[in-house]
């Protein structure tokens, strides 16, 4: 792993995140491309850089939002952990891997910020939470596949090689 290089990707993820993102929102919803980071590198990489790559999303995220502190950390982690424990149950290589991870991913995501709320007593409309949930996976959908094709190559070098 290398902490330097996958730190500078995080960062500069969230930066495109909070500056060119909002140009292209609809109805105030935009992709989250942290996610999209997070579950390519525990995809290609494993539990542990997940899980790392998700906390330190989770985090600069939650610093950057203003949002309830912790909130994405959780959220994040938790997909990054699911992410990096199907890493040696499938096939780097294939294109459709990434777009139903980030489907699912999508769901956990948004499905944890949800529940997180409620439980902490803040009011949300559950039915507009949901609306912009389908709103956020098709914005996700449409961005995994060449997300996760920038973070395969970068992490291409990290890969164990399959011919032996």
């Amino acid at each position: 792993m290398r902490p330097l290089v996958w730190g500078l990707i995080i960062v500069v993820t969230l930066v495109i995140q909070a500056t060119l993102l909002p140009l292209i929102t609809a109805g105030g919803v935009r992709p989250d491309l942290l996610l999209l980071v997070v579950v390519s590198a525990g995809l290609l990489l494993g539990r542990d850089q997940g899980v790392g790559m998700g906390f330190f999303a989770g985090l600069l995220q939650d610093l950057a939002s203003g949002n309830i502190f912790g909130a994405s950390i959780l959220s994040k982690t938790a997909v990054g952990y699911i992410a990096g424990h199907m890493e040696r149950k499938v096939f780097k290589e294939k294109i459709l891997l990434p777009l139903m991870a980030v489907l699912i991913a999508t769901v956990i995501n948004n499905t944890v910020m949800i529940v997180l709320l409620v439980s902490l007593g803040f009011k949300v409309d559950v039915p507009t939470a949901v609306d912009n949930t389908l709103f956020v996976l098709g914005y996700n959908a449409v961005l995994a596949i060449p997300v996760h094709q920038i973070i395969y190559r970068v992490a291409k070098s990290e890969l164990p090689d399959p011919n032996g």
